[in-house]
């Protein structure tokens, strides 16, 4: 196992880690509604980013990236593209968990790995050996018998699993540094932002202020940046199937918390669904560890 390889794992499990406990921190801010919060969001990781840049002396890499973007007008387009489709990501997510669809918000970041590796398959040409199937096979299972006790469609699932899956891909595509791409999605989705912020204000309906809801969310551009710059870099360094699988992390952590922390119920269909879950991802790892050793030690004929 190379050292980027091995980077890029950290990398992308602390993405995952910091994503699952992220639940503990949307729940100190319960007075603000969920697209004031988005747009709050989108701002001040905006400014977040560049005192990163600033700070960590990025400013001329970051000005030679912006070049090159604009020198590859299909790499800029996806840059931007992925910026609104993150965005969107977060916005369902808010708007679901404050509108009391969970257990769909649970469900799509189950999802969103399938939906990872099915666009590894399509796009990147990434192949799969018999155990890496087992693995695939039982995750599946696990989650369409979570669907189908759910009984409705998962539309809100879906746009989850979906709008990341499609946001890992262009990551992947785009071979930009993680800080410069992370803070030209920051600064694209910003007007939005802005626009939302000072239309809700001239309604006289921002709820921002002098409360404890609003002091936590000034830290959301930090609490929402760090993980991504983290996610950007894995995604470059590891395959997106593999990142895909290590994204399981997020949401059982998020699983974990709503059971022992949140109190929520914990009935035999999700006790299932876990089982099938964790038994791929555990079969997924024994697979990915003969492969590293098979590559580190190779067969000379």
């Amino acid at each position: 196992m190379n050292t980027e390889f091995k980077k890029g794992i950290i990398f992308a499990f602390g993405a995952y880690f910091l994503w699952g406990i992220l639940p503990i921190y949307w729940g100190l801010i319960d007075d603000i509604g969920a697209f004031e919060i988005l747009a709050f969001r989108i701002v001040l990781s905006m400014i977040f980013m560049l005192l990163i840049v600033v700070f960590t002396k990025n400013t001329t890499p970051f000005k030679h990236d912006i070049q090159r973007l604009f020198t590859n007008p299909i790499q800029l387009v996806a840059i931007i593209v992925a910026g609104y489709v993150i965005t969107i990501n977060w916005g369902t997510f808010i708007w679901a968990v404050t509108n009391g669809h969970v257990l769909q918000s649970s469900l799509g970041y189950y999802i969103n790995p399938l939906v990872s590796i099915l666009l590894a398959l399509i796009f990147l040409k990434e192949r799969f050996n018999k155990l890496e199937w087992i693995a695939i096979g039982l995750a599946v299972i696990g989650v369409l018998y979570m669907t189908l006790k759910i009984g409705e469609f998962p539309g809100i699932s879906l746009l989850l699993a979906g709008s990341f899956g499609v946001y890992g891909l262009i990551k992947k595509l785009v071979p930009i540094d993680a800080i410069s791409s992370i803070t030209i999605e920051c600064i694209v989705t910003a007007p939005a932002g802005f626009i939302y912020l000072w239309y809700i204000w001239h309604h006289g309906s921002l709820t921002f202020g002098m409360n404890v809801s609003s002091f936590w969310l000034i830290f959301s551009g930090a609490v929402t940046a760090i993980p991504l710059i983290l996610f950007s870099a894995g995604a470059k360094r590891i395959p997106l199937s593999l990142t895909g699988f290590i994204q399981y992390v997020g949401p059982t952590l998020m699983f974990l918390i709503g059971i022992f922390l949140f109190k929520e119920p914990f009935d035999l269909d999700q006790l299932i669904t876990f089982i099938f879950i964790w038994v791929g991802i555990i079969i997924y790892s024994i697979s990915q560890y003969v492969k590293i050793k098979k590559d580190k030690n190779p067969v000379i004929n």
